[in-house]
């Protein structure tokens, strides 16, 4: 049978980005599960992901997918089309007056580093973050008390039709972990506002930052950061360490005894494992406090 990848490739002759067949993800996931892609597709630049969208079959889903943090792709993977932006969307360009574009496929990490060494104050907090400027973009990611919300003037990306979509900050619709932006729009980038400081106080704000992070969270474990959103007033990990989840286990999935708003992949893990692992630290924080935790975590895919 041919493949969908082989049938968009024939239906699109000038396209010149990687398209592949049945790729494996959990590789390139922080969680290290998950099935693969049905076909995978790796723009060349803006106007070769204009072109793919434009000429893409309407009844073809797309999912983006970046760095792979704070991401569960279930075990049967993903249908349709998975997009990965590359290099070629990863540009940081500082401006005047602490403004700077970030390309939705740069680290967050790097965005810090980029402005730090720009003398541009205002981005330290990414260094906390995980992940890539697209996906802080869509699930309005933040750190030490800043939001990504916080930094953004503009949005630049194009939707389904392949259409350059442009949105400001209010149009974003930012709230507490989540953006209500159209449905289906890729984001390549977006211009974001900081101010001039000095080098050095910059570098000591993020080396806090990552201090911060290294000692309180599991870094060098195989996890998708923060798993919960935290609550109105309350605080994720407390509820769950109240709730007896400290530890718990299913199958290859625990959840971590140093922070326990973070599951782990410690060896063997199924995204199904992860999952109900999820679900079960859910129903015993409902049953002892009635507070019903929300994911963080995207879990995209069909279970096998």
């Amino acid at each position: 049978m041919t493949s969908l990848s082989d049938r968009l490739s024939s239906a699109m002759p000038k396209l010149r980005g990687r398209l592949s067949a049945a790729q494996s993800l959990a590789e390139s996931l922080w969680f290290r599960v998950g099935g693969k892609a049905e076909a995978l597709f790796a723009p060349a630049d803006e106007d070769d992901l204009a072109y793919f969208l434009s000429r893409l079959p309407d009844g073809i889903p797309y999912t983006v997918v970046g760095l792979g943090s704070n991401l569960l792709v279930r075990d049967g993977g993903l249908p349709g089309v998975t997009i990965r932006l590359g290099r070629p969307f990863a540009t940081i360009a500082p401006g005047r007056d602490g403004a700077l574009w970030a390309g939705a496929a740069a680290a967050d990490k790097r965005v810090a580093l980029e402005a730090m060494e720009a003398g541009i104050g205002g981005f330290a907090f990414f260094a906390g973050v995980p992940g890539a400027i697209g996906g802080a973009l869509a699930m309005n990611a933040g750190a030490n008390g800043t939001e990504t919300s916080d930094r953004v003037v503009e949005v630049f990306g194009f939707d389904r039709a392949g259409d350059a979509v442009t949105l400001s900050n209010a149009e974003m619709g930012y709230s507490y972990r989540r953006s209500s932006a159209p449905e289906g729009v890729i984001f390549t980038g977006a211009l974001m506002q900081g101010e001039p400081r000095d080098r050095d106080a910059v570098k000591a704000e993020i080396d806090a930052v990552v201090a911060h992070r290294e000692a309180s969270q599991p870094t060098k474990s195989r996890t998708g950061g923060s798993t919960f959103k935290n609550p109105p007033g309350q605080s994720a990990w407390k509820l769950i360490d109240e709730a007896g989840c400290r530890g718990l286990r299913i199958g290859g999935a625990q959840v971590s005894e140093l922070h326990t708003n973070f599951l782990l992949n410690v060896g063997g893990a199924t995204a199904a494992d992860i999952e109900a692992l999820g679900e079960e630290v859910r129903r015993r924080v409902k049953e002892t406090s009635g507070v019903e935790l929300e994911w963080e975590i995207k879990r995209i895919g069909v279970a096998a």
